[in-house]
C-alpha cells in the first residue's frame, strides 16, 4: 500500500520559485564557463609564464619548481633548481660556499679577508 500526497501549487507561486532559482543556477554556470575560458584567470605560474620571473619586483629571474628565484644567491636553488646548499653554506654566485672558513666570502657573500689574514667562524683574522 502506498500513499503519496498532492499539493496544489498555483501558477505564481511557481513562477516565482523559478526565478528564484534561476540567477543562482545561472551565475553558477557564467563562472565555470569563464574559468574554462580563460585559463589565465588562475594562479600566473613562472612553468606556464616564464616571463613573469623578469618583472620588477620578481625574487629572481629563473623559473624552479613554480616559483620565481635567482640560482645565483638561493640557497634552495644554487647554481641550478633543486642544487640546496648544507648548513653553514651559503649561495654565493650560484656555487655553495662555506662562508665560515672560506677568505673569498667570509661571512658573506663578497667578503674577503685582507690578503696574509685567514677567515675562521665568519670573521677574518679570529683569535
Amino acid at each position: 500500500m502506498t500513499t503519496s500526497l498532492a499539493l496544489s501549487v498555483s501558477s505564481a507561486e511557481a513562477d516565482e520559485r523559478s526565478t528564484a532559482a534561476a540567477p543562482a543556477s545561472l551565475s553558477r554556470g557564467i563562472s565555470s564557463l569563464l574559468a574554462q575560458d580563460n585559463p589565465t584567470r588562475g594562479s600566473m605560474t613562472c612553468d606556464r609564464f616564464p616571463r613573469v620571473c623578469r618583472a620588477s619586483g620578481s625574487p629572481g629571474p629563473d623559473c624552479c619548481r613554480r616559483q620565481c628565484v635567482n640560482v645565483m644567491s638561493d640557497s634552495q636553488n644554487c647554481g641550478q633548481c633543486g642544487t640546496k646548499c648544507r648548513f653553514g653554506q651559503a649561495c654565493c654566485g650560484g656555487r655553495c660556499v662555506n662562508v665560515m672558513y672560506d677568505p673569498k666570502n667570509c661571512g658573506g657573500c663578497k667578503k674577503r679577508c685582507k690578503k696574509g689574514t685567514f677567515c675562521q667562524y665568519g670573521m677574518c683574522s679570529y683569535a
